[in-house]
């Protein structure tokens, strides 16, 4: 029996999930949760990084810097997906207005993939700001897995594709 979050506790066939969103208290909480991002991120983005030599967009060249400063927008909200109370991956969403929010990056480690993680993450995400009636993303286009997990997801081309080099473009969902 599947109940709200990511964080699951296995006892016998039932499972547990709850969500584990950022309290921003302090300057050094904020900087030791960039820290734990940036080294899970850079693990999860390498082999998209290696396969598309992209280290000017891709998430896996980002510096912590880069990330300290996105934390710090107001309307950026980070979480991380947890698996029996060990950080398994990290969603960050955008809500740039009461009604429209943009999943920015989700990512799980790649030794938790295919177990349906990213799967709940996103519907626990969506229940998180039900005055969200638009949600849009953007993904690799060749990158079937991730194209798939979206439109499972309900999410819609738009038709919108931008080409970042020869072999790599983005394509823009929209729910």
């Amino acid at each position: 029996m599947r109940r709200a979050f990511w964080r699951q506790r296995y006892k016998g066939a039932k499972r547990r999930k709850e969500i584990c969103k950022w309290k921003y208290r302090s300057k050094k909480q904020l900087y030791k949760d960039a820290e734990e991002i940036y080294s899970m991120q850079i693990i999860a983005f390498k082999p998209l990084l290696d396969k598309y030599q992209d280290h000017e967009g891709s998430p896996g060249a980002e510096t912590i810097e880069q990330i300290r400063a996105r934390m710090k927008y107001p309307q950026i909200s980070c979480y991380f997906i947890q698996l029996n109370s060990e950080n398994i991956g990290h969603i960050r969403i955008n809500a740039f207005s009461e009604d429209a929010c943009r999943l920015s990056q989700m990512f799980i480690l790649q030794e938790y993939q295919g177990n349906g993680y990213a799967q709940q993450a996103v519907k626990e995400i969506e229940a998180l700001y039900p005055n969200a009636k638009n949600w849009i993303l953007d993904t690799i286009k060749q990158e079937p897995k991730l194209r798939h997990l979206y439109e499972k997801m309900g999410y819609k081309l738009t038709g919108k594709e931008t080409n970042i080099q020869d072999g790599m473009d983005l394509v823009d969902y929209a729910k």
